[in-house]
């Protein structure tokens, strides 16, 4: 079974966007698609790096476990929200902290927005800054509008057929990229 992160970019108090995560995490767990663990930025508190990981003199124990988990990772899930048109800083400043984990690492994104767009700004930022890292973004997205009645807090969509439809179609191009990723370096 694949291995999957789950990176939840929010750090804030307030944020909606790990409802989703948490879908993700129990939709790829429930249907045995994968091993799924959340990388939460809230809880990794990363302070703004001044430099990449590789050069740091004495790295905190929180970056390097991120490290470790993005590099053992076979394909990772984003999770973001639209802020004022792009993704959270706090996403900037973890995928800024690696370069070499990113490399052709197969990663899929999830956009979410309080209102009616889903977040579709914050894709086209991200997966700009993603392609020059040479990660492999998938083509297939997970847009959540109306994320607060989309989702309770616990990650339970309110239309579980409709979620489940959407995040099929997501997982398994990001699993048919995992698939091929193998396939390529063996």
């Amino acid at each position: 079974m694949p291995k999957i992160v789950i990176i939840s970019s929010s750090i804030r108090t307030d944020r909606n966007s790990h409802r989703v995560a948490l879908y993700l995490e129990n939709y790829l767990v429930a249907n045995q698609l994968a091993e799924a663990e959340i990388l939460d930025l809230q809880k990794c508190n990363f302070p703004l790096f001044n430099t990449p990981l590789k050069y740091q003199q004495d790295p905190s124990f929180q970056a390097l476990q991120f490290a470790k988990k993005i590099k053992a990772a076979e394909g990772i899930i984003i999770v973001t929200p639209e802020y004022n048109g792009s993704f959270p800083a706090s996403l900037k400043n973890a995928i800024d902290l690696l370069y070499e984990e990113w490399r052709h690492k197969p990663v899929a994104i999830a956009t979410v927005s309080i209102g009616p767009h889903g977040g579709a700004q914050a894709l086209v930022a991200l997966q700009f800054i993603l392609w020059k890292i040479k990660a492999w973004t998938i083509t297939e997205t997970f847009h959540v509008a109306n994320v607060t009645s989309a989702y309770n807090a616990l990650g339970v969509p309110s239309d579980k057929m409709q979620a489940d439809g959407f995040a099929e179609a997501f997982v398994k191009e990001l699993l048919w990229c995992i698939k091929a990723d193998e396939t390529v370096l063996s």
